[in-house]
């Protein structure tokens, strides 16, 4: 359904042009390079439209594919928005410019001066560059996260100085005509869907849940967990495996926005105690690092829970979980929440030893407390260099010789990006399908 949405939408864009008689307008070559120029722009913008839907965090698309692929699909439209829109200024320059006898430099440059708004949309443009490039996986880890996330954040900038010269020059979106109302709908129903998801319900979670940070407790070396106490958490039960984004409000951090999901369910309080959740959390960076030194009392800004690394993306019984590293934290409170019988669960923990097995003693304790099959997979891999997401302890096993009913089992994976991409081929050449394998991505 999203996939014909995104298709109808540019087709309605293009759609605009022709209502409009544009392809009437059309009898020589000048006019037909003004008319592409038109066409690129309308589906340029369009676009624009789309990847900001996508990174608004809507439910129904968060729901549907996760917030890894939305935003995956956003990074990959990048590159076709900007071709468009400087397809869009260079054609309209050159048909312009064969019309009056210039360059198309000199039209430009004539466009600018003389036409009200032009300036405007040259001024986007450059916006648009500017996020494309530092966008581009080689560019963008040459800066920090926060850098990178303060330029992005140009592309409103981009959009709304992009606007007024769509309105003001040409006759397409001329006031009274349905087209203009049909594309300032359009304008004003993404910016109020970006203005609530992205702001309004964050802060109105903030403040219904009012959480603080109760305590920080050192699980190994370079993990800790950090427990929150605060109002209305069993709001929250059920999203065991979904991520948050956490903001801390202590000095020098407030500005940093944390993805991690739950390592246990919300904690129902007693008349004494606030209820309680938690996140484990491992050193990563430099900011990851300073949540070691978080003070009790420190204020928290919250977003979500998102993703479908959830109960909710269930499609069989039985239920399978792997996971590695820190990825195993998220785990633990899935299968907190999950529903499953005795012994239709089964979960594989990897790690390079037992100390990185986050959170294991709990993990088998639940296991115990619910029935599910727990395999501890520890130690390097093979000397020989063979890839492969197992220890060379484990020789030539594969996932069915660990579960044999794999096929017919939801699979949850959470680790490594490499370590995961590996599990989720095996899974696959095991005979599990595409519907029935759970894994979000949070290097964004």
């Amino acid at each position: 359904m999203l996939t014909v949405a995104l298709w109808a939408s540019l087709a309605a864009a293009l759609s605009l042009w022709l209502a409009d008689g544009g392809a009437s307008s059309v009898g020589n070559p000048t006019q037909a390079v003004t008319a592409v120029g038109i066409l690129a722009g309308l589906a340029g913008m369009d676009l624009v439209i789309v990847m900001l839907l996508l990174a608004a965090r809507l439910p129904f698309v968060d729901g549907a594919v996760g917030h890894d692929r939305a935003l995956e699909f956003h990074r990959k439209l990048g590159k076709p928005a900007l071709y468009l829109l400087l397809a869009h200024g260079l054609l309209l320059a050159t048909g312009y410019g064969m019309a009056e006898g210039l360059n198309p430099v000199s039209e430009a440059v004539s466009l600018w001066v003389l036409v009200p708004d032009m300036w405007l949309a040259f001024v986007s443009m450059a916006l648009f560059i500017a996020v494309v490039v530092t966008s581009l996986v080689a560019v963008r880890r040459r800066f920090p996260y926060e850098f990178w996330y303060v330029v992005h954040l140009l592309t409103y900038l981009a959009v709304a100085t992009a606007l007024p010269h769509q309105f003001s020059v040409g006759g397409l979106f001329a006031e009274g005509t349905w087209q203009r109302w049909y594309w300032l709908l359009l304008c004003i129903a993404t910016g109020s869907a970006l203005a609530w998801y992205r702001i309004a319900r964050p802060v109105l979670a903030t403040y219904r849940h009012q959480l603080t940070v109760r305590r920080v407790v050192r699980v190994s070396a370079d993990v800790v967990s950090i427990e929150m106490a605060g109002l209305r958490l069993n709001e929250l039960s059920g999203s065991g495996g979904r991520f948050f984004v956490w903001r801390f409000l202590a000095p020098g951090m407030w500005w940093q926005a944390h993805p991690f999901s739950l390592s246990a369910e919300p904690q129902v309080g007693t008349s004494s105690r606030q209820p309680t959740l938690r996140i484990t959390v491992r050193n990563l960076g430099a900011g990851s690092a300073r949540l070691a030194s978080l003070k009790p009392g420190t204020k928290v800004a919250i977003e979500g829970p998102y993703g479908v690394f959830s109960t909710a993306a269930r499609s069989r019984d039985r239920v399978v979980m792997i996971g590695a590293g820190i990825g195993i934290t998220p785990l633990r409170a899935l299968l907190e929440s999950t529903p499953f019988a005795p012994g239709q669960a089964t979960v594989l923990l990897r790690g390079s030893s037992a100390e990185e097995l986050f959170l294991g003693d709990e993990i088998l304790e639940l296991c115990k407390r619910r029935g599910a099959t727990l395999f501890h997979l520890t130690g390097r891999r093979s000397p020989d260099g063979r890839s492969t997401w197992l220890p060379a302890s484990a020789g030539t096993a594969r996932l069915p010789d660990f579960v044999p009913d794999i096929a017919d089992a939801d699979v949850y994976v959470c680790g490594p990006a490499a370590w995961a991409g590996q599990v989720l081929a095996e899974a696959k050449s095991s005979g599990v399908r595409e519907e029935q394998l759970h894994y979000e991505r949070f290097d964004w």
